[in-house]
């Protein structure tokens, strides 16, 4: 079958041809329908079509990597699913018809034994024979995650109805641009994502009683777990702990071992000064001193870091030990008077907190915060001149390109770039530090050292996705460490991960609020685009709890509404204000929203059914217990559940993110259903 851009091939099913009934929407969207009568159940490992382009791309986009043959793009991660492909003139947009993958789907269990040969959609992007392919197979999940696909699928007798839409696009403007993701957002969000937006998902209810229960949660009925005061000397400091296990609940009496070894951190993810941030907004505009008091320690705490030349480490942590509670040995901490510094362990140099380098990133990161909380919050003179020390040593850091490297390590008293990542987009996070220090002191060296650097990652990153961080390869998906700087050759893509997006896409935003061009506007909206890619534009069957606005993590994970949304979320809506783009704004406040889908509340009723098959004894002392996201294994089955609560990357972050929505744009802004 022939198109004006591409053919398309398909396989029978058993013995049956379809139905194809392909009808023009508009002068270059098609809508391609299958449809078969299976008058018996069919056994077939596989069905796919393939569309073949009639020119040979050189830009290609898919949410999810199949770095070889037999792996495709499972189901699990369609978030905001497309294939893209284009050449200097002419480009290819493929999008799933998700109401016949809904339908497809509308009584599934994965628990019940008659859906466990039930095939699965599927797309797949093959460079090598220029082809975008759709199908239908089981699937399973190898390394972590990706998808292959599976042996045993039976499509069962009656009606069966696959199909997709095909964009022809030949506009210059999106080619030059590199933008196709636009149209891809503005489909899935007219056609699925609003709808469901405007029903209420993914959380219809005031987000004020589940920022309350954060914090009843971490500083009252788990306060004895969560919540950490100390001195560091003569100067006492606090910050609620880095990772609980449910199974610490007040409610559960036999002992355990922490998950992980006792600590704070002010790094990238868990940052414990910007939940302390959102815990002084609430108690300001409330008056809880006694709230207040606690935001006070955790500032006080991250002051406490040393700076040594101006650099500073990213971690607190205690000494671990085994004791005995009631006869059995757990795995405890010996208490904050054995404490130590150093850094996030999420690095290709050591596990080891206290070996492991100082990372830039945590750094500009930390330093951000404290400048937001000095012109936002709280006048510290002392927050200012710690950034300041910072400043004046990362300056000397910049490389003759413009990049700020990822790891340091001190050598004969000097600091030193350890050879990774020294060329990544963790530079942006450094250029959103220096113009936010250059806003408040006007030194021009800060903005001008920014610019510099941006105009690096504009001209080496964004053009071919080298969206390379230390979550790329140092999280739990550590695949592909041995293609660092290079695409997978079969997708003509690299590993990405979101937050080096994300944090280019808000350097950009600084860049035009700093200089007025509009250059750095255009920029930014279409790093934003390829970031919303990221982001679920609508509710599937297969999701068991309301995941619209939730995001996932990299094209090689499985998670639905990570944490990371609570970051994410007033960037996207700045952008929507600025560009009088309501979608953007529907979806900023969505992903605010689906920051508190997993909390465990008396309001979130699907989900605290799921939390009490877990944990069996929680109840009302729980309410606020919050996992940082869902379907991490690639799978939606009993075990999507985790079981374990990051303050900071969880509860905290999401209550943070509520606080300075509301202090920046107001209570009925947030509640707004339609915009």
């Amino acid at each position: 079958m022939d198109f004006n851009l591409c053919s398309m091939e398909y396989m029978k099913l058993g013995e049956k041809k379809p139905e194809v009934l392909c009808k023009n929407l508009n002068e270059n969207t098609i809508h391609v329908r299958f449809k078969w009568m299976l008058s018996e159940d069919v056994q077939q490992d596989d069905w796919n079509l393939s569309i073949i382009p009639k020119f040979i791309p050189k830009f290609h986009w898919s949410p999810h990597l199949t770095p070889n043959d037999g792996y495709v793009i499972d189901q699990h991660v369609f978030r905001s699913p497309a294939l893209i492909v284009s050449d200097l003139s002419n480009g290819l947009i493929v999008i799933p018809d998700l109401d016949f993958l809904n339908d497809f789907f509308k009584d599934y269990n994965p628990r019940d034994s008659l859906d466990k040969d039930k095939p699965r959609w599927y797309m797949d992007i093959d460079v090598h024979e220029n082809k975008l392919i759709l199908g239908l197979s089981k699937t399973k999940v190898k390394e972590h995650v990706l998808y292959k696909k599976d042996i045993g699928a039976i499509f069962k007798s009656g009606i069966f109805t696959f199909g997709y839409y095909l964009m022809e696009i030949n506009s210059e403007d999106l080619i030059i641009n590199n933008n196709y993701w636009r149209i891809v957002l503005d489909f899935l969000w007219k056609k699925w994502g609003l709808p469901q937006y405007n029903k209420g998902y993914p959380l219809n209810d005031d987000l004020e009683t589940f920022m309350q229960l954060a914090y009843k949660w971490a500083f009252n009925t788990w306060s004895d777990i969560v919540w950490q005061e100390f001195k560091i000397g003569d100067k006492k400091v606090g910050a609620p702990l880095f990772i609980v296990n449910g199974k610490e609940s007040p409610n559960y009496k036999n002992p355990i071992s922490e998950r992980e070894f006792h600590s704070i951190w002010n790094q990238a993810w868990f940052s414990s000064l910007r939940s302390a941030s959102g815990v002084y907004r609430y108690a300001k505009r409330t008056d809880k001193s006694e709230l207040l008091e606690k935001a006070k320690l955790t500032k006080e705490l991250a002051l406490s870091a040393p700076q040594y030349k101006g650099f500073f480490p990213s971690v607190i942590a205690t000494k671990m030990g085994i004791k005995l509670k009631r006869f059995k040995p757990v795995w405890r901490s010996k208490g904050w008077k054995k404490y130590y510094w150093g850094n996030s362990n999420r690095n290709p140099f050591s596990i080891s907190i206290k070996k492991s380098p100082l990372h830039i990133l945590d750094m500009s990161w930390t330093c951000l915060n404290m400048l937001r909380w000095y012109s936002e919050l709280e006048n510290d003179r002392r927050l200012l001149d710690y950034s300041i020390r910072y400043a004046e040593s990362l300056l000397s850091l910049q490389d003759e390109k413009g990049y700020f490297p990822g790891w340091i390590a001190e050598e004969n008293g000097k600091y030193k770039p350890l050879g990774i990542l020294d060329q990544s987009p963790e530079t942006s996070i450094s250029v959103t530090f220096l113009l936010k220090l250059y806003e408040i002191t006007k030194k021009s060296k800060y903005k001008l050292t920014a610019l510099r650097a941006i105009d690096i990652i504009i001209k080496e990153i964004i053009p071919i996705g080298r969206w390379e961080d230390f979550e790329t390869y140092w999280s739990c998906c550590r695949y592909g460490k041995d293609h660092l700087g290079k695409k997978f050759k079969r997708n003509n893509m690299h590993k990405q991960c979101n937050f080096s997006i994300f944090w280019t896409s808000e350097a950009l935003w600084e860049c035009y609020q700093t200089t007025g061009k509009k250059r750095y506007l255009v920029l930014g909206q279409r790093v934003l685009d390829e970031l919303l890619m990221t982001q679920a534009s609508w509710q599937p069957n297969y999701m068991f709890v309301p995941v619209l606005g939730g995001f996932g993590v990299m094209n090689c994970d499985g998670e639905w509404l990570d944490s990371r949304q609570s970051l994410f979320c007033e960037l996207i809506i700045k952008y929507g204000l600025e560009l009088n783009c309501n979608e953007y704004i529907q979806r900023g406040i969505a992903a605010l929203r689906a920051s508190f889908v997993m909390m465990y509340a008396p309001d979130n009723e699907i989900v605290k059914r799921k939390w009490e098959e877990k944990y069996s004894f929680f109840n009302e002392v729980d309410y606020g217990f919050m996992m940082e996201n869902y379907a991490h294994s690639g799978k939606t089955d009993k075990k999507t559940f985790g079981s374990f609560t990051i303050y900071d990357w969880g509860p905290g972050a999401a209550a943070e993110a509520f606080n300075r929505v509301l202090d920046h744009y107001g209570k009925e802004f947030i509640a707004a259903k339609r915009l």
